[in-house]
């Protein structure tokens, strides 16, 4: 079961998390306000953690990869109607709005562009879509 501490640092607006795993060191997590500075290795895991909920393809592993403007998740495909070999394929992107809210990107594989697909409040609320997908738009 995840821990956290928190601690404060010798700001007021600023403060640092401390997220043990088992088995692995504590990575920290550095806020600022309420802004978490993204991709970090907290919520990377947080959206792993999500994934267990979904509906498709349940009987492979996707991976949570931080990028630059916040994750990917990407997976195998097993369908193999856009991998015929069944290599990865990219199933979602989030990005962070600091303060404000995460936008839900999908795919369009025949094009090779991400489209919009949403803006939440949370991130909870942003998998939501990913995990149910009863019109199979990220998990083809």
């Amino acid at each position: 079961m995840e821990r956290q501490e928190r601690e404060s640092a010798a700001t007021p607006s600023l403060q640092t998390t401390l997220l043990h795993l088992p088995g692995r060191p504590a990575e920290a997590v550095v806020q600022q306000g309420s802004a978490v500075h993204h991709p970090n290795e907290f919520d990377r895991h947080r959206i792993g953690a999500m994934l267990v909920h979904r509906r498709r393809y349940r009987y492979v592993q996707p991976t949570v990869v931080p990028e630059s403007s916040g994750y990917r998740i990407e997976s195998p495909c097993c369908s193999r109607n856009l991998e015929p070999d069944g290599g990865v394929i990219d199933i979602a992107r989030l990005e962070f709005v600091i303060g404000r809210c995460w936008r839900l990107f999908r795919k369009e594989h025949q094009s090779g562009q991400w489209q919009l697909h949403g803006v939440y409040a949370s991130l909870r609320a942003a998998l939501a879509p990913v995990n149910a997908d009863p019109k199979r738009l990220f998990w083809p």
